[in-house]
């Protein structure tokens, strides 16, 4: 018998060994079956029995099973969930509880049990809460979906729910961190130069509570200017260690969304004791750098001071202003520093186009709100010449700061931006070449190389080229080393000037104050900092991103439902369609394929070159300006449906 059962199990492991396999990721549609795609890009028709036993995202191990020359796959093995924690909301019918995923590909009703911590009379149907996937169809012993309620979010009416939901789902803290009580300064046996007297002054948005920079700007006799930028100070407040200080680091960076602001430091420092507020001394890590005439960096000095903001400036009434429109006017002790700072961040900016890189400018979108969060409008804001002002001052600054950590400690807090991945550069080559543009290797991976090749590719003004290009690129990360910033062409980039908001930004004031006073640095940041500051920096613009879609989907539902037109740019070309930015508003819209011509199959898309033929002829292409349409607004996967108008 013992003989018998070893050879069954012989014989199913051959037969298993010989069976045709497939390993890859779950992709549902909207009617029931799915595709399995795999990392070496083949796609297996999923049929809808077999897509019950999974959920989009799931990564599994599936036969392939072939008709003709047809092939499709059965589920057979998981390898790693799609789905763990998540946001959903609450079905309750009888006495059954379940959850639906809040998720725009997973459809499924999903089984579920309330936490034992919470009470089950608080959670009600169609209720946001926090679930967990316990239990998978495909797990060793498992015979279906089952999740259990760990959280309730928000209950259904709660008109916070687009802020509320968006923060659970990154896992991103809800509140402001406890003020705690007492906010002594400390003395951190520091000398600090008493600069009250002199003339500083913030720009900033109107509603700005947290103001973390002031400047003073002269003209020098002997050409160029001297710019002292002073900077809030929240680590005479804050000690290391400190549970304000952990809270920080866990939190990584303020989070701002439209109509809420969640800080990293409490409201009482954040807003108060250290922000730069007009006719109040606060205590300031400042830097006295010179500008040469060209616009190129001279001298420097780090140190730190009490400082006293002497006017409390709006960017439009600036700018507005330097452009000679409207009745604002400054103090005239302002107003020459302005005429200053203007010239200074002309020379500036030229300097950064020959030597450096300039980021195209685009229009930022603010939603105006009342106080029950709904939208009454959305206003294009450009960037005008008082933002540029502060934008260049910043960026000297920060250019600074790399040049002083590097120097005096070879450690810090860096922001380092490769052009393109290492491993996607030979791609990047290969494409560039099919556009006739021949480089080197060392165009995309050495800094003074690529400098070139970024105006060369600028000069096109090709904007189907710059969208492409895209797909090979990288990301900004922190790093604990010096490293180049590719985007704006400098050999290191280090950010100090925003402490209030950013805890990297704490740490570079740390290590600034321990060479001021001659004291031996501590240990570099170790990776997992600077691997959570650059993950919380992904979540938090994920979470802006997704609060302003759910907005944007209330605010247009009256355009979708009288099919307004809209001027777009084509962002993103994928097989089902293209999705669009509307230029109006900066609302993201999606046109799949049928709605591109009744005949689906005259709908040619390559996604892989972004382009679109309908009835034989190139239609679309990324980066091209469009007319569409809406069609729907679907609040229950915050999306917007087009339609081109032509």
């Amino acid at each position: 018998m013992l003989q018998n059962n070893s050879l069954l199990a012989q014989l199913k492991q051959q037969i298993r060994d010989t069976t045709p396999r497939a390993e890859g990721v779950i992709k549902a549609t909207e009617k029931g079956f799915g595709f399995l795609e795999t990392d070496s890009g083949e796609s297996y028709f999923v049929p809808p029995p077999a897509m019950k036993q999974v959920l989009h995202g799931d990564r599994v191990e599936a036969v392939i099973h072939e008709n003709g020359d047809k092939k499709s796959v059965e589920p057979e093995k998981l390898i790693e969930a799609g789905l763990d924690r998540f946001v959903a909301r609450v079905q309750k019918r009888e006495d059954r509880l379940a959850v639906v995923p809040d998720h725009p590909s997973i459809r499924n009703v999903l089984k579920a049990r309330i936490k034992n911590s919470l009470d089950e009379t608080t959670i009600a149907d169609g209720d946001w809460v926090v679930a967990r996937l316990v239990r998978h169809p495909l797990k060793e012993n498992d015979r279906g979906f089952f999740t259990q309620i760990d959280e309730l979010v928000a209950k259904s009416d709660d008109p916070t729910v687009p802020w509320r939901v968006t923060l659970a789902r990154h896992a991103l803290e809800q509140e402001c961190p406890d003020a705690g009580t007492e906010w002594p300064l400390h003395d951190e046996g520091l000398t600090r130069e008493d600069l009250t007297a002199q003339p500083f002054f913030t720009i900033d948005g109107e509603k700005t509570r947290d103001m973390d920079d002031a400047l003073h700007v002269e003209a020098l006799e002997s050409g160029g200017w001297r710019l002292s930028v002073a900077i809030a100070d929240p680590t005479a407040y804050v000690e290391e260690g400190h549970a304000a200080d952990l809270e920080a680091r866990t939190r990584a960076f303020t989070v701002y969304l439209p109509g809420q602001n969640v800080t990293m430091l409490p409201e009482q420092l954040a807003d108060d004791l250290c922000s730069l507020w007009e006719g109040q001394e606060r205590p300031a890590l400042a830097c006295s750098l010179d500008i040469n005439a060209d616009g190129s960096l001279g001298d420097y000095r780090f140190f730190a001071a009490n400082v006293k903001s002497h006017a409390k400036l709006v960017y439009d009434r600036v700018s507005d202003w330097i452009e000679g429109q409207g009745d604002w006017a400054p103090a005239d002790n302002i107003a020459e520093q302005l005429k200053a700072l203007r010239d200074l961040t002309e020379a500036r900016t030229a300097w950064r186009n020959e030597h450096a890189l300039v980021f195209k400018d685009r229009p930022d979108y603010v939603f105006d709100l009342d106080e029950a969060g709904n939208v009454l409008g959305i206003r294009t804001e450009d960037r005008r010449i008082a933002n540029r002002m502060i934008e260049e001052s910043m960026i000297a600054a920060n250019a600074c700061c790399a040049d002083f950590l590097a120097k005096h400690i070879g450690h810090g807090i860096f922001n380092v931006h490769r052009a393109f991945e290492p491993e996607k550069a030979e791609s990047a080559q290969e494409f560039l070449a099919t556009q006739e543009i021949e480089v080197a290797q060392e165009a995309l991976t050495e800094l003074a190389h690529y400098k070139e090749l970024k105006r060369a590719l600028e000069s096109r003004d090709d904007a189907w080229l710059d969208a492409r290009l895209r797909r090979f690129q990288g990301f900004t990360s922190m790093s604990a080393q010096p490293g180049p910033h590719f985007g704006l062409g400098l050999p290191a980039y280090a950010t100090w000037t925003s402490p209030i908001r950013k805890y990297g930004d704490m740490v570079n004031h740390r290590l600034i104050k321990r060479v001021l006073k001659g004291e031996q640095a501590p240990a570099e940041a170790s990776q997992q900092l600077t691997e959570q500051l650059t993950e919380r920096r992904r979540l938090n613009r994920m979470a802006e991103r997704d609060v302003k879609d759910w907005l944007y989907v209330r605010y247009l539902t009256p355009a979708a439902q009288n099919q307004d037109a809209f001027d777009a740019e084509i962002m993103a070309i994928n097989r089902g369609g293209m999705r669009v930015r509307l230029l109006e508003n900066g609302a993201t819209a999606f046109v799949p394929a049928p709605l591109m011509h009744s005949d689906r199959t005259k709908v040619v898309i390559d996604d892989k070159e972004g382009r679109i033929q309908i009835e034989g002829e190139e239609r679309y292409k990324l980066g091209d300006n469009v007319r569409v349409a809406l069609t729907e607004a679907r609040e229950e996967t915050r999306s917007l449906v087009a339609k081109p108008t032509a």
